[in-house]
């Protein structure tokens, strides 16, 4: 019984999230929905505060990209912005999980905020719904910790590559 007391208090240790200020704490609906990454030991409560407290970047918001903005959202990823010129098209849906119906014609990238918003309130999406371009490249990634490329053109690819690398920003 000692030992199980032993590992249970340990575990809550983990579970409980960093002293932080008041104006920073997660709510107790926050930690209601992360309550099982917060257990987990490989992510505990400071490592939930440290996803609430990224940035992450993904390019396109079709094939690639509309799973992982649904995942980086559900995880709680603090910050994502969301860069593409497109708009979603029937064709799209098949594939793009992240758009339906009503959203055919409307800007992929403020149909994914609005997903993402459902998925979780907690966090700040910010679209920019236009194509990357070498001249915002290095201003737009230098809001960011992390750039994820979810596009289907090469130019764009490499222009991201040479960007984040340029940046000193991992990119996957």
């Amino acid at each position: 019984i000692w030992i199980y007391r032993l590992g249970l208090r340990r575990l809550r240790s983990r579970a409980a999230p960093p002293v932080r200020p008041a104006d920073d704490a997660m709510s107790e609906a926050e930690l209601e929905r992360y309550a099982r990454h917060i257990v987990m030991p490989e992510i505990g409560g400071a490592g939930q505060m440290r996803l609430r407290g990224a940035k992450v970047l993904v390019i396109g918001a079709g094939g690639l990209g509309s799973p992982a903005l649904m995942y980086l959202a559900a995880a709680g990823v603090g910050t994502i912005g969301v860069i593409d010129d497109d708009t979603v098209d029937a064709t799209n849906l098949h594939r793009q999980v992240i758009h339906g119906d009503p959203d055919i014609g409307r800007a992929k990238v403020h149909s994914a905020a609005d997903k993402m918003t459902t998925i979780n309130p907690f966090i700040t999406i910010r679209p920019y719904s236009r194509r990357l371009t070498e001249a915002d490249a290095k201003d737009l990634f230098d809001d960011y910790d992390l750039i994820l490329d979810g596009t289907d053109s090469f130019e764009t690819r490499y222009l991201a590559n040479r960007t984040a690398v340029a940046a000193g920003k991992p990119m996957t």
